[in-house]
């Protein structure tokens, strides 16, 4: 059974339990509206829902690239340059120690209520997993591959390039797989604190006014964005790096 036919079967799966508990319960719709309703809130709103999505989809897209560069860069620094691992660990370590949440105030002050503070979030959230993981995958090298090059003199240059770093793909395959599934967390938190634009914003709105169907709304865009994101880089990284282990291998 392919991707997309496990997709429908869980999506068809979720709307019937959603229903269900909808119907057993009596649980009254501005508490929690069913499928049916949200999905006549969409179609009719389906407009500026898209206006706050394509906010949200570049809030997301670029915090990922700027978040993958910067991460990759460090892991880079730390490798080629070991006197600066012992600086620049801690600085990875707080990146995920002090919560985002705590930061998106100070971020909303510095960067504004526009798009950068928002790109800003995301990319603290995408740093991590990018850079440990891609930092680990070129420690780990095969040591007998290392020997080789050694042993044929090559310069520490083609090495990292030969050898390290097509070495530590796979394993920055997985970091950045992370990364695209929380990416629109960044974006999301950052709208929340303060902007005037996006589904995060949107959702707000929509709860001041409690209409709890349009924020279930702007939820259920929010999820086939994160859902289309994780696969498209899914298969991007399958097919460019195509010496990683084969799925269902392990």
């Amino acid at each position: 059974m392919n991707t997309a036919s496990r997709l429908l079967i869980l999506t068809a799966g979720l709307l019937g339990c959603w229903q269900l508990v909808v119907l057993t319960t009596g649980v009254p719709p501005y508490i929690l509206p069913g499928p049916l309703p949200v999905s006549r809130a969409m179609a009719t709103h389906y407009p500026i829902l898209l206006h706050h999505l394509h906010t949200t989809l570049i809030e997301i897209v670029v915090g990922l690239v700027l978040g993958t560069l910067l991460g990759t860069s460090c892991a880079l620094v730390m490798i080629v340059a070991p006197a600066l691992k012992r600086w620049l660990l801690p600085v990875l370590v707080i990146s995920q120690a002090v919560p985002v949440f705590a930061l998106a105030p100070l971020l909303v002050l510095w960067f504004g209520y526009g798009m950068a503070s928002k790109i800003a979030m995301a990319v603290l959230i995408i740093f991590f997993p990018v850079a440990a993981s891609f930092y680990q995958g070129m420690r780990r090298t095969n040591p007998d591959l290392l020997a080789l090059a050694s042993i044929m003199q090559a310069r520490p240059g083609n090495t990292l390039r030969w050898i390290v770093i097509p070495s530590a793909l796979p394993s920055f395959a997985s970091g950045l797989r992370v990364a695209a599934a929380v990416a629109p967390i960044g974006a999301v938190v950052g709208e929340w604190v303060g902007s005037s634009a996006g589904l995060g914003f949107y959702m707000l709105h929509a709860n001041a006014r409690m209409q709890v169907d349009l924020m279930f709304a702007a939820l259920s865009l929010l999820a086939v964005v994160s859902l289309a994101l994780y696969f498209t880089v899914d298969f991007l990284l399958d097919k460019g790096i195509y010496w990683q282990p084969a799925k269902g291998e392990f």
